[in-house]
């Protein structure tokens, strides 16, 4: 079984996380999705809801849609102090799930141009796949020559290579990512406008109720 990790900071969780996600399993054959969300991202400002209110948001999110799961791995106490680095999220599964194992990473193809200036970005087909998600008016290849080489030489445009191998390759899906930030939704609550469409319902009500992302007042 192929089970597919997806990372972010969920600041909040909206429909662009959740409907790319679904879109994915069904274009991939994915039976599992766990969501990963980041204590402090390396590459992103700090979230402005706290860990407790984002795992909340996560909890009602996904309450009734069992292709996901949410891993806390990266906001335990052993982590707080530190940036959430994928790599060793990944040897951490590993280590609990075995070699053999088929897994994969979702990213969006933003963060796959962006990918050199990860921490040990070479070292992550070593232990898992890379889905790509299209972003609009992104380049499809970079200008990095030796960047370029290394996706070209790992790059598969069979789905069963995801299913019959641990890790080692990168595909890049037909599933384009939604054009729905969490940045776009925090300042249109800033904004007193709103979200309708943007996110679950319940997470909506649940901003209202614990009054995130609103304009401070001095």
């Amino acid at each position: 079984m192929l089970t597919a990790l997806f990372g972010g900071t969920f600041d909040p969780i909206h429909y662009g996380h959740l409907r790319t996600a679904i879109s994915l399993a069904q274009e991939v054959g994915l039976t599992q999705i766990v969501l990963l969300p980041n204590k402090i991202p390396p590459h992103k400002a700090q979230p402005e809801a706290t860990t407790q209110q984002r795992l909340a948001m996560l909890a009602l999110a996904i309450e009734d849609l069992p292709l996901f799961t949410v891993d806390t791995c990266e906001i335990v106490p052993s982590t707080v102090n530190r940036p959430s680095y994928t790599i060793d999220t990944l040897k951490q599964w590993r280590h609990k799930n075995g070699k053999t194992a088929s897994l994969a990473f979702i990213m969006g193809q933003d963060s796959l141009l962006n990918l050199p200036s990860w921490y040990k970005w070479q070292s992550l087909l070593d232990y898992c796949h890379l889905i790509i998600c299209q972003r609009p008016n992104y380049a499809a290849r970079t200008d990095n020559v030796e960047f370029q080489q290394w996706i070209d030489k790992n790059r598969t445009t069979n789905i069963k290579n995801l299913h019959d191998s641990a890790q080692g390759c990168i595909y890049f899906s037909d599933t384009p990512l939604e054009n729905i930030s969490a940045t776009q939704i925090r300042q249109k609550i800033k904004n007193q406008q709103s979200c309708e469409g943007l996110l679950p319902l319940k997470v909506w009500q649940y901003i209202h109720q614990q009054g995130l992302y609103q304009t401070k007042k001095i």
